[in-house]
């Protein structure tokens, strides 16, 4: 009887072993197994902590929410910006603005956060404004303002001249400090980073053209050969 069972529940196969090159007699079950399930858990995409901030609306800036665009204008200029589809603004009843996501996704994760804090830029940039600071290092490097142009002498044998874009104010200090000012945080910063491109600061001696407050480091030279 013990027989019958073990043989009625297993059904035998002969396969071949690859290595050895022989039969061998496997007993496969033919009992159902009975199917687990497991528990499936929602994950759900945490907020920025950035981009859950409101935003406070100075007094003397003027917003226009249409759709996926906002308009702002203030006593230093006008600028507008079109979000993308993964996030939304809202206005609240208290006056502020509010970043949402709208949808769970990880690109509006990652968008979240940055425009939030480019809509903040644009309410502070119209109503104070922003300003960036250059310093020139180096023997014989000066810049000056002529006109509408920023003009350099970075060691070159010739004079770098650069155009100042119609939003930015420019200003030169003791020759060697750039100041940088306008409504526009990125316009700025564009404007700064093509400056310093033209000659950046050099590890051994720290010359060239950085950011004020910029920290260099600095490599160490060759030394003699010691004694």
């Amino acid at each position: 009887m013990a027989s019958s069972s073990i043989t009625s529940n297993f059904r035998t196969s002969n396969m071949r072993s690859v290595f050895w090159g022989e039969s061998s007699r496997i007993c496969v079950s033919l009992t159902p197994v009975p199917r687990v399930n497991f528990p499936r858990w929602s994950i759900e995409c945490k907020e920025s902590r950035i981009g859950k901030l409101p935003i406070q609306v100075p007094v003397n800036v003027t917003i226009t929410l249409e759709s996926q665009e906002l308009k702002v204008k203030g006593p230093l200029g006008e600028l507008s910006r079109v979000y993308p589809s993964e996030v939304k603004l809202e206005r609240q009843e208290d006056g502020t603005i509010r970043v949402k996501k709208a949808t769970e996704t990880r690109r509006a994760n990652q968008m979240h956060g940055l425009y939030r804090t480019l809509t903040d830029n644009m309410l502070v940039g119209v109503s104070k404004g922003f300003e960036k600071r250059l310093q020139l290092v180096g023997v014989g490097y000066r810049g000056t303002v002529e006109g509408n142009d920023l003009v350099l002498s970075l060691g070159f044998s010739h004079p770098v001249r650069m155009k100042i874009p119609d939003n930015l104010k420019v200003k030169v200090e003791e020759n060697t400090r750039i100041i940088i000012s306008g409504y526009d945080k990125c316009d700025i910063g564009l404007f700064a980073a093509s400056i310093r491109r033209w000659r950046p600061p050099e590890p051994y001696k720290g010359k060239g053209v950085r950011y004020a407050n910029e920290v260099v480091r600095l490599k160490e030279g060759k030394a003699g050969k010691k004694k």
